[in-house]
Protein backbone atom coordinates (compact mmCIF):
# COMPACT_ATOMS: atom_id res chain seq x y z
CA UNK A 1 0.00 0.00 0.00
CA UNK A 2 1.72 3.42 -1.13
CA UNK A 3 2.06 5.98 1.66
CA UNK A 4 1.63 9.48 0.54
CA UNK A 5 2.93 12.41 2.40
CA UNK A 6 1.74 15.79 1.47
CA UNK A 7 3.23 19.14 1.24
CA UNK A 8 1.06 22.07 1.95
CA UNK A 9 2.69 24.45 -1.35
CA UNK A 10 1.20 27.36 0.89
CA UNK A 11 3.19 27.12 3.58
CA UNK A 12 5.95 26.91 1.56
CA UNK A 13 7.09 30.64 1.39
CA UNK A 14 11.35 29.78 0.74
CA UNK A 15 13.39 27.25 0.79
CA UNK A 16 14.26 27.26 4.06
CA UNK A 17 10.34 26.60 4.64
CA UNK A 18 10.47 23.83 2.05
CA UNK A 19 13.03 21.78 4.45
CA UNK A 20 10.74 22.19 7.29
CA UNK A 21 7.28 21.54 5.49
CA UNK A 22 8.56 18.24 4.05
CA UNK A 23 10.56 17.64 6.87
CA UNK A 24 7.55 17.57 8.82
CA UNK A 25 5.19 15.50 6.68
CA UNK A 26 7.41 12.71 6.04
CA UNK A 27 8.69 12.49 10.09
CA UNK A 28 6.47 14.58 12.01
CA UNK A 29 7.15 18.46 13.24
CA UNK A 30 10.38 18.68 13.60
CA UNK A 31 11.29 15.92 11.10
CA UNK A 32 14.10 16.03 8.90
CA UNK A 33 13.82 15.04 5.18
CA UNK A 34 16.83 16.68 3.75
CA UNK A 35 18.68 20.32 4.18
CA UNK A 36 19.70 20.54 0.73
CA UNK A 37 19.41 19.24 -2.48
CA UNK A 38 22.26 16.39 -1.89
CA UNK A 39 20.67 15.31 1.08
CA UNK A 40 17.05 15.36 -0.35
CA UNK A 41 18.50 12.59 -3.17
CA UNK A 42 19.57 10.56 -0.30
CA UNK A 43 16.05 10.77 1.39
CA UNK A 44 14.24 10.29 -1.23
CA UNK A 45 16.32 6.75 -2.27
CA UNK A 46 14.76 5.54 0.62
CA UNK A 47 15.40 5.06 4.85
CA UNK A 48 14.73 8.38 6.04
CA UNK A 49 11.07 7.92 7.19
CA UNK A 50 10.01 6.20 4.07
CA UNK A 51 8.77 2.79 3.97
CA UNK A 52 11.07 -0.15 3.25
CA UNK A 53 9.86 -1.16 0.18
CA UNK A 54 9.76 2.05 -1.32
CA UNK A 55 5.99 2.39 -2.14
CA UNK A 56 5.56 6.40 -1.58
CA UNK A 57 4.17 9.34 -3.00
CA UNK A 58 4.68 12.82 -1.98
CA UNK A 59 1.59 14.97 -2.91
CA UNK A 60 2.55 18.76 -2.90
CA UNK A 61 -0.81 20.48 -3.05
CA UNK A 62 -1.17 24.10 -3.88
CA UNK A 63 2.58 23.69 -5.80
CA UNK A 64 1.47 27.14 -7.46
CA UNK A 65 2.16 28.91 -4.79
CA UNK A 66 5.06 27.00 -3.72
CA UNK A 67 6.00 27.77 -7.88
CA UNK A 68 5.78 31.40 -7.00
CA UNK A 69 7.68 31.17 -3.79
CA UNK A 70 10.81 29.26 -5.25
CA UNK A 71 10.88 31.58 -8.34
CA UNK A 72 13.85 33.46 -9.37
CA UNK A 73 13.69 35.32 -6.68
CA UNK A 74 14.23 32.72 -4.00
CA UNK A 75 17.09 31.46 -6.28
CA UNK A 76 18.84 34.58 -6.57
CA UNK A 77 18.85 34.41 -2.86
CA UNK A 78 20.04 30.84 -2.45
CA UNK A 79 22.79 31.25 -5.15
CA UNK A 80 23.86 34.14 -3.65
CA UNK A 81 24.13 32.02 0.31
CA UNK A 82 26.18 29.34 -2.05
CA UNK A 83 28.50 32.04 -3.25
CA UNK A 84 29.68 33.12 -0.14
CA UNK A 85 30.23 29.19 0.87
CA UNK A 86 32.00 27.92 -2.68
CA UNK A 87 35.09 26.90 -3.45
CA UNK A 88 36.35 30.24 -5.80
CA UNK A 89 36.76 27.66 -8.80
CA UNK A 90 32.76 28.02 -8.30
CA UNK A 91 32.53 31.22 -8.07
CA UNK A 92 31.77 32.02 -12.20
CA UNK A 93 29.72 29.64 -12.70
CA UNK A 94 27.33 30.56 -9.99
CA UNK A 95 27.72 34.54 -10.30
CA UNK A 96 26.38 33.10 -14.10
CA UNK A 97 23.37 31.23 -12.39
CA UNK A 98 23.14 34.72 -10.26
CA UNK A 99 22.87 36.86 -12.89
CA UNK A 100 20.09 34.87 -14.78
CA UNK A 101 18.41 34.53 -11.76
CA UNK A 102 18.22 37.98 -11.13
CA UNK A 103 17.14 38.73 -15.00
CA UNK A 104 14.22 36.11 -13.84
CA UNK A 105 15.83 33.78 -16.62
CA UNK A 106 16.98 30.19 -15.92
CA UNK A 107 15.60 27.21 -13.77
CA UNK A 108 14.22 28.01 -10.27
CA UNK A 109 14.93 26.15 -7.32
CA UNK A 110 11.29 25.34 -7.57
CA UNK A 111 12.19 23.32 -10.63
CA UNK A 112 15.39 22.08 -9.65
CA UNK A 113 13.50 20.64 -6.21
CA UNK A 114 11.58 18.85 -8.94
CA UNK A 115 13.65 17.55 -11.21
CA UNK A 116 15.36 16.00 -8.62
CA UNK A 117 12.06 14.52 -7.41
CA UNK A 118 11.70 12.80 -11.09
CA UNK A 119 15.79 11.89 -11.28
CA UNK A 120 15.98 10.03 -7.72
CA UNK A 121 12.16 8.92 -7.09
CA UNK A 122 10.27 8.71 -10.83
CA UNK A 123 6.78 8.79 -10.14
CA UNK A 124 6.83 9.51 -6.58
CA UNK A 125 6.66 13.53 -6.79
CA UNK A 126 2.37 14.27 -7.15
CA UNK A 127 1.72 18.19 -8.00
CA UNK A 128 -1.75 18.95 -7.24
Amino acid sequence: MTVTYVIDGAEVTGLDRFWQVIGAAVNGPGGYFGRNLDSLADCLRGGYGTPDDGDFAVEWRAHEASRQALGHEETARVVRRRLERAHPDNGPALRAQLAEAEAGRGPTVFEELTQLFEEEAPGVLRLR
